[in-house]
């Protein structure tokens, strides 16, 4: 990469690149810079990050202060460095625990069904107060609210209820969703850092009831998880299973016992 190149690789300069009062500020405005490109999906798994010669000159700091900024995004898993070929983005990995976030579409495939989706209600809008409980947010910030149905063999599969925190996942306001599903869309293309997963069971209310094809008051079982960057939450969602067509399996081991 030629030493010349800017953070969008043809712009002069970038807003808020000026130089600061400090080393310390300015590696935090570059690691801010580039995380908020490669959140958005400005930058997508691939990209190729601009080099620590052309980071220095945009933001007028020493080399140094660059490889800094850049050593903590590969730190934090979202950026690959290689030495004589560069810096690139680099593409989100499912972190192995008692669940897995992988696609629902693989769910239903492994069952050797045909899979389906239905996008059932897209808003956008201000957080709520209790969008903000599930996100962790401290003000109105505008969400993504979106109800979707994955279907298996022709049946209602998983009900799913999923807010997006727009600040974190910009570009999921110019996505449709009407044949991607946000799940496999977030898994592609915006990086996350750790996950809390809940699993509970409950009755279906008059909602549940209708998108699965159930009774009210049947039995659900809900895996409820956020999913975070390394500064804030990036969506929170309701994965909901018929009770009796769903079962989550973990295998586990024995722990070695410690020497004495």
């Amino acid at each position: 990469m030629a030493d010349d190149q800017t953070m969008d690789g043809a712009a002069p300069s970038l807003p808020g690149a000026q130089a600061a009062g400090s080393e310390g500020t300015l590696h935090q405005r570059i690691f801010r810079d580039i995380e908020s490109r490669i959140l958005s999906g400005a930058w997508p798994p691939g990209h190729r990050i601009p080099a620590e010669t052309a980071l220095a000159k945009t933001y007028g700091c020493s080399r140094m202060t660059a490889n800094k900024a850049l050593s903590e995004l590969a730190r934090l898993g979202l950026i690959e460095r290689r030495r004589k070929s560069g810096s690139t983005v680099r593409a989100p990995v499912s972190q192995s625990a008692i669940l897995e976030i992988h696609e629902i579409r693989a769910e239903v495939e492994g069952l050797d069904l045909a899979y389906d989706y239905r996008l059932l209600s897209r808003k956008r809008r201000l957080a709520t107060g209790q969008d903000r409980d599930r996100l962790g947010l401290a003000d109105r910030r505008p969400v993504l609210d979106l109800a979707c149905l994955h279907l298996a063999g022709g049946r209602p599969f998983c009900l799913e209820q999923r807010l997006i925190n727009l600040c974190c996942a910009p570009g999921a306001q110019d996505e449709g969703f009407v044949e991607t599903a946000p799940g496999a869309w977030l898994l592609t293309l915006v990086p996350w850092s750790a996950a809390e997963h809940t699993i509970r069971a409950l009755a279906a209310d008059a909602e549940m009831a209708e998108a699965l094809g159930l009774s009210p008051g049947a039995p659900c079982l809900i895996v409820e998880r956020r999913t975070f960057s390394t500064s804030a939450t990036i969506t929170h969602v309701r994965l909901i299973y018929p009770g009796d067509r769903h079962a989550l399996t973990a295998s586990f081991a024995p722990s070695q016992p410690k020497e004495r």
